[in-house]
């Protein structure tokens, strides 16, 4: 990885309601391209002075376990071009001031009867390039760009209603796993970076959405019926409180997922983070919630310990039974 610097300082200008300001501008060569940068010192979470020069630090040192997981999957940019406190906005057709070497897959679009080429994140020149656009969270689909109706996985997005939390989650995530064994599917789980978790099922097979869909859907609806009192299936928000919706429906060729290692706009830099089974049920029955939140100084120094918990996302072939 070869990451070098120059910067240079665009012209003051002054106006009639504001103090005379420079706008620091830079050039970074990442891997032999040159990636224009900005605004380096921008405060991007205020409640822990974290910049957007760090995000970009950040994504460039996690970037040898991240890319793997990004590669040739189309990316809905999630921006957030002045910080969490700013505001954000999501974009699908990748923006047409890409850079020539930023790729693009087109997907078509029910809704506008068109293709929209999307943006694919296949080297760490491309990730930086995003990053400096504000894209704090990367949202991948379950598909790769040359089989997009072919998902790779099979995903259950575990969302509590207040009061319940991360820890519910954590028992209702126990609880698939054991009904996903009895199916001889190996699962993995990775913290939201929110307020939940995330179960995955690495598939790598033939596999159709109308399967996987299915199946999350079935999964859902007994762990509902088993354990009334803190899972529900259905999408009504208003059944949720203090219960663990299990959203099957994230197993969806219009839908993305938040990529693991993501950053999340949320308080803290908090990452979107693998963990092991093991973790999940020590913090359970610990009842210690901030065992399932990591920050990303904390994640790479997790993933300079374990590699990548993900791994097998990558390559583990398993069939939709």
């Amino acid at each position: 990885m070869t990451v070098s610097r120059s910067q240079k300082k665009s012209p003051k200008r002054r106006t009639a309601s504001t103090k005379p300001a420079g706008r620091t501008s830079e050039t970074l060569t990442v891997s032999g391209r040159q990636v224009p940068v900005s605004n380096l010192d921008k405060i991007f979470y205020p409640s822990v002075g974290f910049t957007k020069g760090q995000v970009i630090d950040y994504y460039i040192r996690i970037s040898p376990v991240l890319l793997p997981h990004l590669k040739d999957r189309p990316l809905t940019l999630k921006r957030y071009p002045d910080g969490v406190k700013g505001g954000f906005f999501y974009e699908k057709r990748c923006p047409p001031y890409r850079p020539v070497w930023v790729q693009t897959a087109p997907v078509w679009s029910d809704r506008y009867q068109t293709d929209i080429h999307f943006c694919l994140v296949n080297d760490l020149p491309s990730l930086v390039w995003a990053a400096n656009l504000g894209d704090l969270e990367l949202h991948t689909f379950l598909a790769k760009a040359d089989k997009v109706e072919r998902p790779t996985m099979m995903v259950f997005d575990l969302d509590p209603g207040a009061p319940a939390d991360i820890l519910s989650c954590a028992q209702v995530g126990l609880w698939l796993r054991q009904s996903l064994n009895g199916l001889k599917l190996k699962s993995f789980p990775k913290t939201s970076g929110s307020k939940g978790l995330q179960i995955y099922v690495p598939l790598n097979t033939l596999a159709t959405y109308d399967q996987t869909k299915a199946l999350s859907h079935r999964l859902a609806e007994q762990l509902e019926r088993e354990h009334p009192e803190l899972v529900v299936s259905k999408m009504g928000k208003s059944l949720r409180s203090g219960r663990v919706f299990v959203d099957w429906s994230q197993n969806d060729r219009h839908k993305t997922t938040v990529c693991a290692y993501s950053l999340r706009a949320k308080e803290r830099p908090t990452v979107s983070t693998p963990v092991e089974w093991d973790e999940v049920e020590a913090a359970f029955k610990k009842r210690d919630a901030a065992l399932l939140s990591f920050i990303s100084d904390e994640v790479l120094k997790r993933v300079e310990k374990n590699g990548d918990l993900f791994e097998p996302l990558l390559k583990l072939k398993q069939k939709v039974p």
